[in-house]
Parts: C-alpha cells; structure tokens; sequence
C-alpha cells in the first residue's frame, strides 16, 4: 500500500484553526478577487450613505470566520428609512450584477440582514443595534471604514 499525501496550502494569515482560503467567502455573482470583494463592501457603504444612514461601519471578518469578509452595520432612525437603506443597497447591488442570496427581518421589527456572500449588511434602528452590540461582538476585528 502506498500512502497518498496532501499537498499543504500555502499559509493565507488567517486565524489559526480556521481553514485556509484563497477565494473570498461564498461567493455571489462573477467570481470575486479579495480586491473587489473589498470594492463591493465599499460600494454598500456608499449606497447606505446615499439614503442617508447613520453610523455605517465597515468590518473586515476574513481572518476571524469563514461566514463572510466584511460586514457593514448602519442605522436608519425610522420604519421608512431602514426600508429605504436596505431596498437601496438591494437594487443598486443588482444594477451591478450582485443580487442578495437573502433577506431576513422587516423595518418594522427594526432590523434587516441583507446577505450578498462575502459581504454582510445589517440595518438597525439605534435602540435594537445597541440591544445586539454587532461592532462589540466582532471587536476582535479591524474596523475599517467608519461614516459618522
């Protein structure tokens, strides 16, 4: 019998533990590079921004979970306005080819989870994001991007 060997990867820097990678979390659409992963997490931030949400936060969870590389949380101060951010975000991703593989929660339960793959985007009203405390949660990981 002859023993079969696996060739080893090539280091990635990621956390310990955690497998290695060399494509970006489950992706969406056209096959992504790390580089336009990052682009499609700023292009969220600038579609949140364009609906006026508040205290948008990019996060970069690469090394920490294979779940996804970046999350990006924001608050809307009503009903009208998380529904507004969310659908923003929704359609102007799929006018660039990224449809969302999901959508959970309703403005009206003061929160949305948009679900593009390697990105992930939480909408909260203020009172349910402090109750989740996201960006303490994922502390251990870069904040890369914050809009006030």
């Amino acid at each position: 019998m002859t023993s079969e060997t696996t060739p080893e990867r090539a280091p990635t820097g990621r956390r310990p533990g955690l497998p290695a990678r060399e494509t970006p979390a489950r992706e969406v659409g056209p096959a992504l590079d790390d580089r336009a992963v990052l682009a499609l997490a700023r292009r969220v931030v600038d579609l949140a921004a364009d609906k006026k949400a508040s205290d948008i936060v990019l996060i970069g969870v690469a090394e920490l979970t294979t779940l996804a590389d970046y999350l990006v949380i924001c608050s809307g101060g009503s009903e009208r306005q998380l529904g507004a951010i969310a659908d923003g975000i929704v359609e102007g991703l799929k006018d660039d080819g990224f449809p969302p593989i999901g959508r959970e929660g309703l403005p009206g339960a003061h929160w949305v989870l948009l679900d593009f793959g390697a990105v992930i985007v939480h909408v909260f009203a203020p009172p349910e994001r402090d109750y989740y405390q996201l960006e303490k949660l994922w502390s251990d990981a870069p904040t890369l991007l914050r809009v006030q």
